[in-house]
């Protein structure tokens, strides 16, 4: 396709004509957007560099504003950067700058341009290559470029230099070896006088210190002078923050900044700069007692201020020291119990975090109590912020701050019936997780699980529908600690169940495949000989043993048992309820849901075809057909009798791959081959198999206690449930009884009294955070099954952390080998001809005060330095050989006056610290 004509470029549309055009879109916008595209597209190709400028600049607009590819004008970008206008420049830098990565074809091309205009002596263009380079630089032109940017390191234009000290930031990662060529100019910088110079020298000095702070040891006698002299906020916030990062890996460094830093606090008026000094006292200064205190002062300040943006900052910096010193959360109590109403969402949050911070072992319970209550009263959002943070913390290092499970079991069906409660999948996790670490916890989980059931109101509710997975998995798994299967296998199979998705659905129906096994297993099993019996005669036989011990049994991992009746009428209506409910599901869409329901009507068809259906035969064949319903149903119940037990994060990870298995190669085309494939949302939990079994199930003589009180809420809605869809239920007959073991499951008196007023929970909450003795349980805490508390590190990140860093090694092998390379305030040599006489004598006059500000009272240690400065002045004026030569008379003399020795070995037997810190001066001392 041809470029644009010159009557075309003549009446060229501008940005400004684009602008105005897309605003008069009212409808038909993305029409107008690839009109002007295809226009672009014509022009961009032009010529005229007027033209092709423009089209570019509309392009980019297009680009920030509707997000459309532009790497088709990368080369003509490039040949707008040829030209010599300044305004051409401009565009062509910044259409760079948003478009060019490292994997653009063309990028090598702009090398020379580049280094074109970093040698040009008009300030703007040198400050548009380099604020393009800060954004597209890769090895290659980090590499090329460096000379260039290390000349402008010294350049006597204050704006060209202070982006080419900005800019050396992202040359050193891209580039490490940089770091040998322009490290010692850009040490040089943090003497200039020049505020904005300082700032950004100072700058990329944070930045590279928050990489590897140890490196920049040898800086600190510069960084103090910097935090001492500055009147820029901004430079001594920078300065602060490397204080943090430094500071605590030298004991001596920390002595001598925190004073300065307390005198910022006391005398700086910016709340920038105070928080700052706050920040770095509690994170890396909280060891100084004194100058904690000033922080919390200040911090009171905060807090106090009526503005929402410093009471929020006061709220962090609590957070942020309570790690180590509880005790200011507990004198600010009142303030973080207040804040929990505050309409700031933000303050609110961290008010949240700050009560959590409280919560031990001791006063876990009256927390969660406070904070429930709390988040009744509160906004969706910040509901489930709290509800998280329960969880969250509650589950923290394996369940460590809980004591009495079955009360956190009782407060997690609590949270789920929160109105605005959106944490079903961590509810559901946790449910099942403390069932398989927490045996002595199964039957309260059975009861709970059971609760939330019977309830066909929480059916409806799409935020619960992972909360009902994991009861029905619960009921299911450990049935053995059920009161009443019977009822468990009504609420599994309640018509209202098909309001839940098919993955829940599937849940449900495998649950209740193990609710009738062991219900058949009762039955048949334990109820007759151990030989096996036959229908008929483990129907009489259970009779009288219902009657007995019905009610009565003892499981291998509990004291719970079935204490409703298990007659041989309900289990022949217990499989004509299987076969009524899960008909319908045989064509169900879902595969997990038709799978699982024709699993469970093939095994009731199993059991009637071999023992139900054997009455009209003959004794020994109809004896025959019930041995082998025995054998069956025991089959079944020992496959579901193997306990599961949690497994290991970390457990995938450690099989070893085998040989010739490349997986990244393997599936390297998978997301392409099933990119239209949408993968459902996983609702399974990863379960293994150890080794022991489930013990054998045995009766005892132990009596359960039956209420005869009203029945229950649950209860009554069931029941009138019962009576509108009767035909779905089994019959219940005039002798049964129902139990009213369990409280009820929407029981106002469980959650507590909605209507307290805020001065209440503010009393509450202050006496839960007073620290309190240990109380003595009267429960031990039960075994809490862990894994690899400490899991090893993948490989990868191994290899990861034991990859040496290029940019560090550097600055360290030039710090800590080069002595020439330190500043001034570091050394008391000045090797820079290049200043006056007068200047120089001025700069070492300073550094020689400055290294006799602490005065430690030691005369050999004075003696020392004196020593140390004199033999300094030799070496500047003798050679290699003499400076040897002066060492071994200086030993002989020493050797000849031991009372000299002797107090200089004492002296410098204090100094003995690591190497690295060898290369501060004695200003630390």
């Amino acid at each position: 396709m041809s470029g644009p004509s010159l009557m075309d470029s003549l009446f060229q549309r501008t940005l400004e004509d684009l602008i105005k055009g897309l605003r008069q879109q009212l409808i038909g916008e993305q029409a107008f957007i690839s009109k002007a595209l295809e226009e672009i597209r014509k022009e961009i190709k032009s010529t005229d560099l007027s033209t092709k400028s423009t089209a570019l600049l509309k392009l980019c607009y297009l680009s920030n504003l509707h997000f459309h590819d532009m790497s088709f004008a990368a080369f003509h970008a490039l040949e707008v950067l040829s030209s010599p206008r300044f305004s051409h420049k401009k565009i062509a830098y910044h259409a760079i700058s948003l478009s060019f990565h490292d994997s653009t074809p063309v990028l090598l091309l702009i090398t020379n341009h580049l280094r074109k205009d970093l040698t040009s002596t008009n300030e703007f263009e040198v400050s548009l290559s380099l604020q393009c380079l800060s954004r597209i630089a890769n090895v290659d032109l980090a590499r090329d470029l460096t000379p260039e940017v290390f000349t402008l390191l010294s350049s006597n234009k204050l704006y060209v230099r202070k982006r080419a000290v900005a800019v050396v930031l992202r040359v050193f990662e891209k580039y490490p070896d940089s770091v040998r060529v322009c490290f010692k100019r850009l040490v040089e910088n943090l003497e200039n006088y020049d505020p904005q110079i300082l700032s950004a020298v100072v700058g990329v000095f944070s930045e590279l210190a928050c990489k590897d702070p140890r490196s920049y040891l040898p800086l600190a006698p510069e960084f103090y002078k910097i935090l001492v002299d500055s009147k820029s906020n901004w430079i001594s916030i920078k300065v602060l923050k490397i204080f943090a990062k430094i500071a605590p890996l030298e004991p001596r460094l920390a002595n001598r900044v925190v004073e300065p830093i307390c005198d910022l606090m006391r005398k700086t008026g910016a709340k920038s700069l105070l928080f700052e000094c706050v920040r770095t006292v509690v994170t890396s200064f909280s060891e100084y007692e004194s100058a904690v205190r000033l922080a919390v002062e200040k911090i009171r300040e905060f807090l106090v201020d009526e503005d929402p943006n410093l009471k929020y900052l006061g709220l962090h910096a609590l957070s942020i020291v309570a790690s180590k010193h509880l005790w200011v959360v507990s004198e600010n109590k009142e303030v973080v119990i207040k804040s929990l109403s505050d309409p700031d969402p933000n303050i609110k949050i961290e008010s949240l975090r700050l009560v959590m911070a409280m919560v031990s072992e001791h006063n876990v319970a009256e927390i969660s109590k406070v904070l429930v209550n709390y988040a009744l009263k509160s906004d969706p959002l910040f509901c489930n912020e709290i509800l998280g943070s329960i969880l969250s913390t509650c589950s923290r290092n394996v369940y460590e701050i809980i004591v009495d499970f079955d009360w956190y079991v009782s407060l997690l069906s609590e949270m789920s019936r929160i109105p605005h409660c959106q944490m079903g999948e961590e509810i559901e996790n946790q449910f099942i997780d403390i069932g398989l670490r927490v045996k002595d916890v199964r039957p309260e989980l059975v009861r709970v699980a059971r609760d939330l059931l019977i309830d066909p109101a929480l059916l409806g509710n799409s935020f619960l529908h992972r909360v009902l997975s994991a009861a029905a998995w619960v009921s299911g798994e450990y049935v053995e600690f059920s009161r009443n299967p019977l009822e468990l296998m009504e609420a599994l199979l309640q018509p209202r169940t098909s309001l839940l998705p098919p993955s829940i659905m599937a849940i449900y129906i495998q649950s209740a495949f193990k609710l009738l096994v062991f219900c058949l297993h009762t039955c048949f099993v334990r109820g007759g000989s151990t030989a096996g019996v036959s229908a008929s005669a483990s129907y009489e036989s259970f009779d009288d043993l219902s009657i007995e011990n019905g009610a009565d049994s003892t499981v291998a991992h509990g004291q719970t048992c079935t204490s409703a009746p298990i007659t041989n009428e309900s289990i022949v209506n217990l499989l004509k309820l299987v076969e009524l409910a899960l008909s319908p599901l045989l064509g169900s869409h879902d595969v997990e849901v038709q799978e699982r329901a024709r699993n469970l009507l093939g095994f009731v068809d199993l059991i009637k075809l071999e023992a139900l259906n054997s009455s009209g035969q003959e004794e020994n064949e109809s004896e025959r057909k019930g041995v082998e319903a025995t054998k069956i149903i025991r089959l079944v119940h020992d496959a579901f009798s193997k306990e599961l037990g949690p497994v290991s994060l970390t457990a995938q990870g450690k099989v070893p791959v085998p040989d010739g298995l490349t997986l990244n190669e393997n599936l390297g085309d998978l997301e392409t081959i099933c990119g239209d494939i949408e993968l459902p949302s996983s609702n399974t939990f990863s379960f293994g198999y150890p080794s022991e079994e489930k013990d054998v199930l045995s009766f005892s003589n132990l009596q359960i206690k039956e209420d005869s009180g009203q029945s229950n809420e649950s209860t009554s809605l069931l029941a009138e449930h019962r009576k509108r869809h009767g035909l779905y239920y089994l019959p219940s007959g005039k002798s049964e009884v129902i139990s009213n073991d369990y409280p009820p499951a929407n029981d106002p008196a469980l959650q507590g009294d909605n209507n307290d007023n805020a001065s209440d929970l503010v009393k509450l909450t202050a006496e839960s955070l007073v620290p309190k003795r240990k109380p003595n349980h009267s429960k031990p805490r039960p075994v809490v099954v862990k894994l690899d508390e400490v899991d090893e590190k993948p490989v990868a990140v191994k290899q990861l952390e034991s990859r040496d860093d290029s940019l560090s090694g550097a600055v360290r092998d030039i710090l800590f080998g080069s002595e020439d390379i330190l500043p001034t305030s570091s050394r008391s040599n000045l090797p820079n001809s290049n200043r006056k006489g007068k200047k120089k004598q001025h700069m070492i006059t300073q550094v020689e005060s400055k290294e006799n500000v602490v005065d430690d009272g030691n005369s050999s240690s004075r003696r020392r330095k004196d020593h140390s400065h004199g033999k300094e002045r030799r070496h500047r004026k003798k050679n290699a050989e003499e400076r040897n030569e002066t060492d071994r008379k200086e030993k002989e003399s020493s050797s000849n006056h031991p009372r000299r020795h002797k107090s200089r070995q004492r002296a410098e037997e204090p100094l003995k610290v690591p190497p690295q810190t060898s290369v501060i001066p004695d200003f630390l001392l």
